[in-house]
């Protein structure tokens, strides 16, 4: 079959560059009111992020606080404090029955009955401040739960990090007792050759010896700080593997850096907004006291039936009683000046906790600010220590270099090793310590 070449198509004409502008204006106009009436696309959700490994952990350990246990009791006891300072009397009413007769002496046929209900009465805006003292109570419960979490959360950050430090210590000693192994294999064998004295020989098996007794070391500390771990969560310490991927990306399991503004208001924090609240509970006991004086007033409603003898006919009667306690007894004075004296200790607290808290938070943020510039020169420190080695391996299998100076760098890489996994560590519990000062629990 013979090959027929393929004829070139021919272009269209295209349009004079001219009338683009303008066909671009034209289809503009047209299509503007189209694009104006369609509306706009909703924006698309951010995907949930998981959370965290000490967020995890912290829900754990919560259901094991006694305060967790007790929070539902706390709350209807509150619950219970506000029906009661709502109720229409300050104590229950009680029922009276009296019945009188001559029968064990005269018997003359006197009998008597009278029935009573005593109602006790509230004093002048007793109720009201027995409310507000109920009220605050009632609200003191959440933000005592709310201090609770804080608090086991600065637990848990504690021993997260210490734990999370001694694994990254002992991969890394595992790590340099490998590689001494593996120099003093190297050096046995080009010492059978005669490459090598003797000498070399006992000092690459010292440097095995030393990095097995690290390793041992590093093993040791990493078992305390699982077992303090896990005698505060409750769980086991060596089946969670949260602080060893720490190892390999400390800021995929790092705690977020918050975003607090310098001289950023402190009374959002969970442990003033406890002493807050405690505080106006004292402020109100102390009003509360006040206004309650020796005791409620008492109304008695009662009806009475009686006879004077058996000839006679029964009567009844209706009877009206008030009682009214005079003057301030000396518990009530007792319960007003403890009160205000707590009210008084409460509020001097509040401002050494607010001055505490500010210092905290400035401090914390400064440690945020060092630990990352000594991560920035723990890295090049890194980066350095690994070029450095590297030429000297090569240069000691050619026999260009002694083995004191391939061991000595060897070490130096081992200690920039070392130091830039703590500074990861160090930056990442710095700003855990960060968010624990701004009263922030875990992500």
């Amino acid at each position: 079959m013979p090959f027929t070449p393929l004829r070139p198509r021919r272009s269209s004409p295209r349009p004079h560059p001219a009338w683009r502008p303008r066909l671009a204006l034209t289809l503009g106009l047209l299509l503007a009111p189209w694009a104006l009436a369609q509306p706009p696309a909703p924006p698309t959700p951010a995907a949930p992020t998981a959370p965290g490994p000490l967020r995890q952990a912290f829900d754990e350990a919560w259901a094991r606080q006694p305060e967790a246990r007790a929070l539902a009791a706390r709350q209807q006891a509150a619950e219970a404090g506000q029906r009661a300072a709502s109720a229409w009397t300050p104590e229950p009413m009680a029922l009276e029955l009296t019945h009188r007769t001559d029968r064990a002496n005269a018997n003359d046929g006197q009998r008597e009955w009278e029935a009573g209900l005593a109602i006790p009465l509230w004093r002048p805006g007793e109720r009201s401040r027995g409310q507000a003292v109920a009220a605050a109570e009632a609200a003191a419960v959440s933000l005592r739960e709310q201090t609770a979490r804080l608090r086991l959360a600065g637990a848990l950050r504690e021993a997260w990090w210490p734990w999370a430090r001694a694994r990254v210590e002992q991969q890394v000693a595992d790590a340099q007792l490998a590689h001494a192994r593996t120099l003093a294999a190297d050096v046995e064998r080009r010492w059978r050759a005669g490459d090598l004295a003797r000498s070399d020989l006992l000092q690459a098996q010292g440097t095995v010896a030393a990095a097995r007794a690290a390793q041992a070391e590093a093993a040791r500390a990493a078992v305390e700080a699982a077992l303090r771990w896990e005698a505060l969560t409750g769980g086991n310490a060596g089946a969670n593997a949260g602080p060893a991927r720490l190892v390999d990306d400390v800021g995929a399991e790092a705690e977020p850096e918050p975003r607090a503004e310098p001289g950023a208001p402190t009374a959002t924090h969970p442990a003033l907004a406890e002493l807050t609240q405690r505080l106006a509970i004292a402020r109100a006991q102390a009003e509360l006291a006040a206004r309650q004086g020796a005791g409620n007033p008492e109304l008695t409603l009662g009806t009475t039936r009686e006879r004077g003898s058996a000839d006679e006919a029964a009567r009844s009667t209706l009877n009206v009683g008030l009682r009214i306690p005079f003057g301030a007894s000396a518990r009530q004075e007792a319960r007003q000046a403890t009160a205000l004296a707590e009210a008084l200790e409460l509020e001097a607290q509040w401002r050494l906790e607010e001055g505490r808290l500010a210092a905290e938070q400035q401090a914390a943020r400064a440690r945020v600010d060092a630990a990352r510039i000594r991560l920035a020169a723990a890295e090049e420190r890194d980066a350095l220590a690994s070029q450095t080695l590297g030429l000297i391996e090569k240069s000691f299998r050619l026999g260009e270099s002694d083995l004191p100076t391939r061991l000595r760098t060897t070490q130096e890489a081992g200690d920039a090793a070392r130091q830039l996994a703590a500074s990861r560590i160090e930056l990442a519990a710095a700003v855990s310590q960060w968010r624990q000062a701004l009263g922030l629990l875990p992500e």
